[in-house]
């Protein structure tokens, strides 16, 4: 009579341990970039059918300043801010408005559960719908900055700015939008700082720095759409200095950052509460 081992007969518990034990690994995690496309796609999709009145009332609310602006600033540098401020307003009043609105109701009706049962880093899903709002804030830019120019009769040489002021702005201000949605405890107040800051984007950004008092000019400063203003603004001049585009430029690209990690990580705080 001969001894057989235990773990090799077709039905002990041991000689299936191992394959049970495969099949209990789970699989790899979704990677950032597809899951981001994913989320960008699925926002941007529905979100399109309040896509004109957006464009409308972001572009309209520009271009009715400047006609109010036009009146009031000397050409130059004051007309320049003018139509900066002007054009980078369309971009807050989509990415820190309508993006701290959109996280405040999402967080108060529950919508967040859905995302956290997703297999989707936190990071996606808050740069796919930074992004998605920004995208409807291009055309609306475009058109304001078109018909500022030509309004305040500036050159049109430079415009191609817009593509690198549009998204540096827009992630600045995006990260910001959704931070303040997302920390609000309730819907209502992250509406209001949404309405409060697009209302600072529109007086600090807008107006013409040189006539502001000094503690209002340090406050202009601490706001992520001045130096995407500044940037825009320096590019009407004859000779534009570049060093100092880029130098603005960078500085939205780093708050840009910021903002976004932060509304990350306000967003794993509310998906766990």
């Amino acid at each position: 009579m001969s001894v057989v081992p235990a773990d090799v007969l077709p039905g002990s518990a041991l000689a299936v341990e191992e394959p049970a034990a495969c099949a209990a690994e789970l699989g790899p995690r979704a990677r950032l970039w597809p899951s981001l496309a994913a989320v960008y796609r699925a926002q941007l999709s529905r979100a399109r059918v309040a896509r004109i009145p957006l464009l409308f009332v972001a572009t309209f609310q520009s271009v009715g300043i400047m006609i109010l602006m036009r009146g009031v600033v000397d050409d130059g540098a004051e007309a320049q801010a003018v139509v900066a401020g002007s054009s980078v307003l369309v971009v807050a009043f989509v990415a820190l408005n309508l993006l701290a609105q959109y996280f405040g109701q999402l967080r108060a009706s529950g919508g967040l559960d859905h995302y956290a049962t997703l297999p989707v880093p936190p990071a996606a899903v808050v740069l796919g719908a930074a992004g998605a709002y920004a995208s409807f804030t291009v055309p609306g830019t475009v058109v304001t900055a078109l018909f500022g120019c030509v309004l305040f009769g500036l050159p049109m040489a430079h415009l191609w700015v817009l593509m690198a002021v549009i998204p540096l702005a827009g992630a600045a201000l995006a990260g910001l939008g959704a931070a303040l949605g997302l920390l609000a405890p309730r819907p209502e107040l992250a509406t209001l700082l949404g309405q409060l800051g697009m209302s600072a984007a529109l007086l600090l950004g807008v107006l013409p720095a040189d006539r502001m008092p000094e503690a209002v000019r340090f406050t202009r400063d601490l706001l992520p759409s001045t130096y995407g203003v500044e940037a825009f603004a320096r590019t009407f001049g004859p000779h534009p200095d570049w060093a100092f585009v880029l130098g603005d430029l960078a500085v939205c690209g780093v708050v840009g950052v910021v903002s976004l990690a932060v509304a990350t990580w306000a967003y794993r705080r509310a998906a766990v509460r």
